[in-house]
């Protein structure tokens, strides 16, 4: 195929701004699908997508378009909108030459949309500026241009207008693609086959199947290749494109955008922005490579241990498809053995856990999830003084007296909200530890909002309070940055005078008494009572900050008796003291599972 007849692009949306509707349509006009075996959502394949109208995984798929008598090859990535998943979007940016920026006529430009557009800008892609559903009766199509128009210095004309939902402005919408977007060019720097990753899935059968796009030479089936990190080298088992399914080809050439087999059936070996290279290859790897950071951690643990073989099996197999998720073994005294896992953020927490509940059918305890933290410690040792620890459990946190000064990642957040939700915005702010750095206006009646913030706070439900504020209007992008200073000490949970290590948290010192007495009542409101009375303690900073007791069960073993010498009475109630005074000193509570999981919940 020659390169000049070859259109790469994706499509730039925030979530629900009708990203997978027009690629429907896309797919429909193009007749890549015929109209009977249309659905919706076509590139959406997890039910999990489908259910949440959002996108998790890449889609590339391979469209065929007739402009001016003339054949041209249209390759789609669909691309995730959340800001969890934004290496894997850069990687598939620089797949590309060019970009759909969709926005949604009745919500205007949002917060996400400028962080993966700053993304495509700097990789150089061209931006085809379009607005979508502009059907809908709440359609603000002339504003939402003129925004558009700000944003990217552009002149209303150079705007696209269409529909994904009856179609209108899609066939216009492709002729522009072609002319607008450049065609591929080989970088010529070798004559070897090269190809950078932007995605991969596994399968049962065949193993890992990289997508790649070609970026020199050809690949053919059993030709002998290496991922250049992992320096794994493997024999093609198969090449081919995707249409949306995978269709098998002779070979894949520079410009091409298509799929590898590779036949490797364990984790780790595959990753995005990895190179695949012919063996013959001595260059080194596409440039641009990072090894994925998980910012979130929080431990897994199966609610009966008889499924502990099952969740490890299950962790692996995921592991496979997604290798931006870590995991190692762990065991904890009250929830028996489970495992830590790192994450990219919170959106891929809840889809990597709800995974494990619906695709292996497998019942969690997800403890609180908490972040890295990076601790300076005291020392009696002159030459251990100053050392630091890397901290990725609450449990682990040292206590305060050993603590020279803590360190946590903050994140950089652009918040775009409507100007009448300002004043609530900057309370939760004030809540949240978060210092605005700028404000500016963002189009009519929307005001953009920059500020810094500690990652810990965002992570305490600030998504959720920000949307609630703002009746859903504001919409939030972050960066994580540097690390900085932090005021932050462990809080410990004690239950009959035992630490309950999932409990443990890492908080603001100057939140500290309030959470202290949330966890407490809390807690103490969901333990079932016992025989005896014991206490709910929350510790820090040394000493006890809040404590409630729970009342043992009444019961009076001589109840029962009716009539005789009431010494018998006497004694029996004697002995009943007794015993629960030997419960209290040596018996333990039993917290049941369901204790841990309401917990975990937060608003319950």
């Amino acid at each position: 195929m020659n390169l000049e007849h070859i259109r790469n692009f994706s499509i730039i949306a925030h979530i629900d701004h009708g990203k997978s509707t027009l690629a429907d349509r896309l797919l429909e006009i193009t007749g890549t699908i015929e109209k009977r075996k249309m659905q919706e959502q076509v590139l959406d394949s997890m039910e999990l997508e489908r259910e949440r109208g959002i996108t998790i995984k890449m889609q590339p798929v391979r469209m065929k378009y007739k402009l001016d008598g003339q054949e041209y090859i249209l390759n789609l990535i669909d691309t995730p909108g959340h800001i969890d998943f934004s290496y894997e979007v850069s990687r598939s940016l620089k797949a590309v030459e060019g970009s759909i920026l969709l926005v949604d006529a009745t919500q205007g430009v949002q917060a996400q949309t400028l962080t993966t557009l700053n993304m495509a800008r700097e990789a150089g892609l061209k931006i085809i500026p379009t607005v979508s559903k502009i059907d809908s009766p709440l359609a603000r199509t002339e504003e939402v241009i003129h925004e558009v128009c700000q944003l990217l210095e552009c002149s209303p004309e150079e705007v696209l207008k269409v529909s994904g939902k009856t179609g209108e402005g899609v066939d216009t919408l492709l002729a522009e693609v072609i002319k607008r977007v450049p065609a591929p060019s080989s970088t010529n720097v070798t004559k070897e086959f090269r190809s950078l990753i932007f995605d991969f899935q596994y399968s049962n059968h065949t193993g890992v199947i990289v997508y790649i796009r070609v970026m020199n030479g050809t690949v053919k089936r059993h030709d002998k290749l290496i991922f250049k990190i992992s320096e794994r080298t493997f024999e093609a088992i198969e090449v081919g494109i995707f249409s949306p399914d995978n269709i098998p080809m002779e070979s894949l050439s520079a410009g091409e955008i298509g799929y590898i087999v590779t036949g490797i059936k364990e984790p780790g070996v595959a990753s995005v922005g990895d190179t695949v290279a012919s063996l013959r290859d001595t260059i080194p790897p596409l440039p641009g490579y990072k090894s994925p950071r998980p910012v979130v951690w929080a431990s897994i643990y199966p609610e009966s241990q008889d499924d502990l073989t099952l969740l490890r099996q299950a962790l692996g197999r995921l592991r496979l498809s997604d290798s931006s998720f870590t995991y190692e073994e762990e065991s904890s005294g009250t929830l028996g053995k489970g495992f830590r896992c790192g994450f990219l953020g919170m959106l891929h927490m809840e889809i990597i856990t709800e995974r494990l509940h619906r695709e292996f059918n497998l019942n969690l305890v997800v403890t609180s999830p908490s972040i890295t933290y990076i601790v300076e410690l005291k020392s009696n040792i002159p030459t251990q003084e100053g050392k630091k620890i890397t901290i990725y459990s609450p449990a682990l946190f040292p206590d305060d007296g050993d603590i020279k000064s803590v360190f946590e990642p903050m994140v950089t957040m652009k918040i775009i909200t409507p100007p009448a939700y300002l004043s609530g915005m900057m309370k939760a702010l004030y809540e949240h530890e978060g210092e605005v750095l700028g404000t500016e206006n963002f189009g009519d009646n929307r005001t953009m909002l920059t500020l810094s913030m500690p990652l810990r706070e965002l992570m305490r439900n600030f998504f959720d309070e920000a949307k609630s504020i703002s009746s859903g209007y504001a919409s939030i992008s972050y960066d994580i940055t540097e690390n900085r200073k932090a005021d932050v000490v462990r809080v410990d949970i004690l239950v009959a005078d035992e630490p309950v290590v999932a409990f443990t948290r890492v908080i603001s010192r100057r939140r500290v008494e309030h959470e202290a007495e949330q966890v407490v009542e809390k807690l103490y409101q969901i333990l079932p009572r016992e025989l005896f009375s014991f206490k709910v303690q929350a510790k820090a900073l040394g000493r006890i900050i809040s404590s409630r007791t729970v009342s043992g069960k009444r019961k009076d073993a001589a109840g029962t008796l009716s009539g005789g010498d009431i010494t018998r009475k006497m004694k029996l109630r004697e002995k009943q003291k007794e015993g629960r005074k030997r419960l209290k000193e040596h018996g333990s509570v039993n917290i049941p599972q369901e204790v841990f999981v309401k917990m975990m919940r937060s608003g319950e």
